[in-house]
């Protein structure tokens, strides 16, 4: 059995690959977080122009710095979202710091009020995606389709019992997407920093 702090294979020969300059590798891990990356740089910034930007400049620094991704920390798709959010609230309170500076409404409270809304927000879906097909599924029934408990475990095909356990799990780890820490802090995907 591998040790529980090890990072999956593939990312560790991804970030090989990356170190010895392999643009294949990038590709292919674009392919693999080319929309996770830009989702996260949406929600944050709520433009589709500026999280285009935030995904080109997140794969050119994995480009540039693959050693700074540290496996100890996490897997590799946490050290890429970390990053992705770290330059989406920097881009967002330059962007709205500059909107203030220019007269723009607003106050400093309201700048950071609206990233730590972002950064739930985007938190809120990485943990969604992140989180196993049972559990999601079960919230999507809940939440989306507004099945009860006893209609999302016929729906499953699972028991009762079984989906309130699902539902609450999942439930318990969305309400984590407010644990961003002090205003704006980055959340602890893994590793980027």
């Amino acid at each position: 059995m591998a040790k529980q702090d090890a990072p999956p294979r593939w990312d560790r020969k991804m970030q090989q690959r990356l170190s010895r300059g392999e643009a294949a590798a990038l590709g292919e891990l674009y392919d693999r977080f080319a929309s996770l990356v830009h989702g996260l740089a949406h929600r944050v910034l709520g433009d589709e122009r500026a999280a285009d930007g935030i995904t080109r400049e997140v794969f050119a620094h994995v480009w540039e710095n693959p050693d700074t991704y540290d496996p100890k920390q996490g897997p590799l798709r946490s050290w890429v979202a970390a990053l992705t959010h770290r330059l989406a609230v920097q881009r967002l309170r330059a962007t709205e710091t500059a909107a203030l500076a220019q007269g723009g409404q607003g106050t400093t409270e309201e700048l950071e009020r609206k990233v730590r809304s972002a950064s739930v927000a985007a938190r809120a879906d990485y943990i969604v995606t992140s989180m196993p097909t049972p559990l999601r599924a079960a919230l999507e029934l809940a939440y989306f389709q507004r099945r009860d408990y006893r209609q999302a475990a016929a729906d499953l095909g699972v028991t009762e019992d079984e989906a309130r356990r699902r539902l609450r799990l999942g439930l318990q780890l969305l309400s984590t997407a407010h644990d961003t820490g002090p205003a704006g802090a980055p959340p602890e995907f893994g590793g980027a920093r």
